[in-house]
């Protein structure tokens, strides 16, 4: 019996040495998401869903539609081949860094600006898309510029964009108005809740498209290039990327799936968005 007891004492340290050993590895957002990738021949996404024109959730099929969405599957395939399946999960703009950090999704497309201070923790492809930040306003509105939000003006944003700090720059004396995403951003504009929402003008022209009554003023005042954003160190999915995206700008397909999203919308110009 106590040879027994022995034996057993000394199968639970072996394998709580191997949890140890195990805990000490990579964590899944430190591993080779490429090869992970290559091994399930799936590349995880993180998308928006509340985003008109690049991301945005069909609720009549429960499926996300939009340009980001149909070049995350283009490059899916471009990377892993035919069999390679996109997998497409929810991301927020103040979502998507904590969830790339966590490992719960291999690589964002969701309107995120290549920034300095996003760089010291995220990996960027090159850019697929030239933006640049601008208002949105009712129609009729005195507001025609950035330089018109004033004292006493509120505008709105969203959470975890750098537009709320930019406007903060550019407008010292408004008051900023954050919010969850998009959609409650919008929503927020049409009860009057203030004056101006801004974001990415590509963003907001997806807006206007939506209610023709709120219209895109006074131009750009800043440069948002969007790149694909993966953790820090994942250099092997980065240039596979890169590669990949390429390949869509020399083939044609990236134009096609631009021209699809963005050649109905007034007032906005394709060409000035191209890297």
């Amino acid at each position: 019996m106590a040879k027994r007891i022995r034996r057993l004492g000394l199968l639970l340290a072996a394998l709580a040495m191997l949890l140890v050993v195990s805990g000490c590895g990579k964590s899944v957002a430190d591993s080779d998401a490429l090869a992970r990738a290559k091994r399930t021949d799936k590349i995880v996404w993180g998308v928006k869903a509340d985003t008109r024109l690049f991301g945005l959730m069909n609720t009549k099929t429960g499926q996300i539609q939009g340009f980001e969405v149909d070049m995350a599957k283009a490059l899916t395939k471009q990377i892993l081949g035919k069999s390679g399946k996109a997998e497409l999960t929810q991301v927020t703009s103040d979502t998507r860094v904590p969830m790339l950090k966590a490992g719960n999704v291999d690589a964002v497309i969701g309107t995120m600006s290549i920034t300095p201070e996003r760089q010291k923790q995220l990996n960027f492809s090159h850019s697929y898309f030239s933006a640049g930040q601008s208002l949105l306003v009712p129609k009729g509105s005195k507001i025609k510029s950035v330089k018109d939000l004033k004292k006493g003006t509120t505008v709105i944003g969203v959470q975890g964009s750098n537009s709320v700090d930019n406007v903060k720059k550019a407008a010292p004396d408004a008051r900023v108005l954050q919010l969850t995403d998009y959609s409650q951003a919008f929503t927020a504009l049409k009860s009057h809740q203030g004056a101006a929402l801004t974001t990415d003008n590509g963003i907001l022209y997806g807006m206007s498209q939506q209610d023709p009554n709120y219209v895109v003023v006074g131009g750009t005042f800043t440069k948002e290039p969007y790149g694909i954003a993966m953790n820090k160190g994942q250099t092997n999915m980065t240039r596979a990327m890169n590669k990949a995206l390429a390949t869509l700008q020399k083939n044609g397909t990236y134009e096609r799936l631009l021209k699809k999203w963005f050649s109905d919308v007034p007032g906005f110009d394709i060409k000035e968005v191209q890297p």
